[in-house]
């Protein structure tokens, strides 16, 4: 059973042999969304980051062009050792992957008319979505321990683009910048927890 408390602080700095097989472990394991994985990896399991650390990071990660995981292994890696430490994230995340998918490409070409497969795949989305759903409960819980304006801000995201349904892109241009003002005027030490 996994334990659901989060850690502090962080406490170690992984070598790059264990930032590029950690990295191989999550990608081997997240099939259908490999940052679950990640998450549980780095802030639960190795404590190489704080929850806060972690969502700092991957906010960062979201603003960047390509797959949010990807840019998140390459900032983590850059923390932890440079350009070095970038590289060996992002070749242990994305190696396996690489050999998997070609072999499954093949597969799929010679047997994808089965209805089986069909069944086996649904159940496949139907994990994957339920393991995205469980690590945003986790990465919201420490946002929504502070009081005040982080919070705030979360919410009115949410409402406005799943609940509202407005576009995203309109939404982002309005609350990133009132976020940074907030942030600017209220630093994170002075938000109440």
């Amino acid at each position: 059973m996994t334990d659901l408390a989060e850690p502090e602080r962080a406490v170690a700095r992984p070598s790059l042999g264990e930032l590029f097989i950690s990295f191989v472990h999550v990608a081997i394991s997240g099939f259908g969304g490999a940052l679950p994985w990640a998450r549980r990896m780095i802030v639960e399991r190795k404590r190489w980051m704080t929850a806060e650390e972690f969502n700092e990071d991957f906010a960062l990660s979201q603003f960047l062009p390509g797959p949010n995981v990807v840019n998140f292994s390459v900032v983590f890696g850059a923390r932890i050792a440079g350009a070095a430490g970038a590289a060996v994230a992002f070749l242990g995340l994305m190696g396996p992957p690489m050999v998997i998918v070609t072999i499954i490409a093949v597969l799929y070409a010679n047997y994808g008319d089965l209805e089986v497969l069909s069944r086996i795949l649904s159940g496949v989305a139907s994990a994957a979505a339920g393991l995205i759903i469980a690590m945003t409960i986790k990465m919201a819980k420490p946002l929504f321990m502070q009081v005040g304006w982080p919070a705030a801000i979360a919410i009115l995201a949410f409402i406005t683009v799943a609940l509202l349904r407005w576009p995203l892109l309109p939404v982002i241009a309005v609350l990133a910048p009132l976020a940074f003002a907030l942030a600017w005027i209220f630093p994170a030490g002075s938000v109440k927890r």
